[in-house]
């Protein structure tokens, strides 16, 4: 049997728009497909059943490859929080969670990210090993995570994306 660990990614985000918007841009597909694990120059598919029990996915084309990233929501509460399931398939059969809450400010909201990262311990792993492992993926999650909030921010905020990935 697997030994799984877990780390806990925390991020918070302000934007100067009211919680609603960013709210839909983590729901509608056509928002989803701007920022949320892809492009819209690399995107193939962005589809999702939004609610509680539904299921949600992203195809992204990077270098020849498809990534694909599927998940289920758990918990939607407009505009407050949404808390939905996250895995990549062809990397892991292991699901993170995560849970958005926003609440409004007096400039806007302010985004609360919170993703619960699951590490598949590999067999002979040291305690060291495990930690360095759990410190890349709650490192390489948060850098990505930065790029993608980059994207959500402008696209909330102005409507669009400048930048080409």
């Amino acid at each position: 049997m697997t030994n799984i660990s877990t780390t806990t990614l925390t991020m918070k985000r302000e934007f100067n728009v009211q919680p609603e918007r960013v709210f839909d841009a983590w729901l509608n597909p056509l928002m989803m497909k701007k920022w949320f694990f892809t492009l819209e120059g690399t995107n193939k598919v962005a589809q999702n059943d939004a609610r509680v029990g539904g299921t949600w996915e992203i195809v992204d084309h990077r270098g020849g490859k498809d990534y694909r990233a599927v998940g289920e929501y758990l918990e939607i509460d407009p505009p407050n929080k949404i808390v939905f399931t996250f895995k990549m398939p062809q990397f892991s059969e292991l699901q993170d969670i995560i849970t958005v809450e926003l609440k409004e400010t007096s400039a806007g909201c302010e985004m609360t990210f919170t993703q619960l990262i699951h590490v598949e311990e590999e067999e002979n792993w040291t305690a060291a090993d495990l930690e360095k492992a759990l410190g890349e993926y709650h490192d390489g999650s948060e850098h990505g995570w930065n790029l993608m909030f980059m994207g959500l921010k402008e696209l909330v905020e102005t409507g669009s994306i400048s930048y080409k990935g």
